[in-house]
């Protein structure tokens, strides 16, 4: 009895939809099938007695089946509206899917390289290109120092080649030579100083040799930057994206290469070699610990691959 009269509803719902509210019949066939879909999941319960707990466990229920969380919320508002014009008609105490939310979206994980890509990446020079040339030695001591410190590009551009207090001017990052250390400051104001590894700063030291013939003593910041561009100025963070992205293509590497990918990959490299999350907060500047945890799934997923390809059970897991 109570599957006949849900249908009782559900149509007269749809003729709701199609005369009252004219909605196209592609609409209307979409709001069908997510009707007909509350109804298979209330497995021959009454629509109208459905409660707030089944609602929550049906959109539990999708989410475990795969379905999208956006596939979700849609499936929630066409409920939600049935439940509306359902009160209207009938004594419905209250609507069971208000309050209940579709799960949240997922945060895609971010893209690390393999240690030994990012190795390859920031040690090897462009091919058919001059590697002692200023642009070229410049280009590995700025890859260098993403990967070794794990920098925002806008704080590896920000660096001038040595603290500066001069004339109204103060550098917002420097390099401390004696120290192998990089001072920076990151999001919210907040500065933070992060070790250098011997590769970079043998870069950097290559790099400055070279600095001196381009670098141009003129009122503007060029002259205290760290890294600059061919014409002597203070090199942006889009020309670093595009001269890091140009370097991985001619290398071969078969991955999107942007200077985040640097940054995930020194963070997920030192935890998968530490296990030292607040350590390695520390070094990307999060202000929350919170956004560092992030890299222990990127662990994880390593791991799980790992699993997977070399264990002789793996495939039996879920089965």
């Amino acid at each position: 009895m109570s599957i006949r009269d849900n249908q009782i509803h559900i149509d007269g719902y749809l003729d709701n939809l199609r005369t009252q509210r004219q909605l196209s019949p592609h609409t209307i066939s979409n709001y069908g099938r997510d009707l007909a879909e509350l109804s298979a999941l209330a497995d021959r319960s009454a629509i109208a007695a459905i409660t707030h707990f089944q609602i929550r466990k049906f959109a539990s229920q999708l989410h475990a089946k795969g379905l999208s969380a956006r596939s979700i919320a849609r499936k929630l508002s066409s409920w939600r509206g049935f439940f509306d014009w359902l009160s209207e008609q009938t004594a419905l105490a209250s609507n069971p899917v208000d309050g209940v939310k579709a799960p949240k979206r997922a945060k895609p994980l971010p893209k690390a390289l393999a240690a030994d890509d990012a190795v390859q990446l920031v040690s090897k020079h462009h091919p058919g290109k001059n590697a002692e040339s200023p642009m070229q030695r410049c280009n590995r001591a700025m890859f260098e120092l993403l990967y070794s410190s794990g920098l925002r590009v806008s704080e590896l551009a920000g660096l001038d080649a040595r603290y500066t207090q001069e004339s109204g001017y103060v550098s917002s990052g420097w390099i401390d030579y004696d120290a192998c250390e990089v001072t920076v400051t990151g999001k919210g104001s907040k500065m933070r100083s992060v070790p250098i590894g011997q590769p970079a700063m043998r870069a950097i030291a290559d790099w400055l040799a070279s600095r001196e013939t381009l670098v141009k003593h003129d009122p503007h910041d060029g002259k205290f930057a760290l890294f600059l561009t061919g014409r002597g100025t203070r090199m942006s963070p889009r020309v670093v994206q595009l001269r890091l992205k140009a370097h991985a293509q001619a290398l071969g590497i078969p991955v999107d290469v942007h200077p985040h990918v640097l940054r995930h990959s020194f963070a997920s490299h030192l935890l998968q070699s530490s296990g030292d999350l607040r350590a390695v907060q520390e070094m990307l500047g999060h202000a929350s610990i919170a956004a560092t945890q992030i890299y222990t799934s990127l662990d994880f997923q390593r791991l799980a691959q790992v699993y997977d390809a070399a264990h002789p059970r793996a495939k039996k897991r879920g089965g």
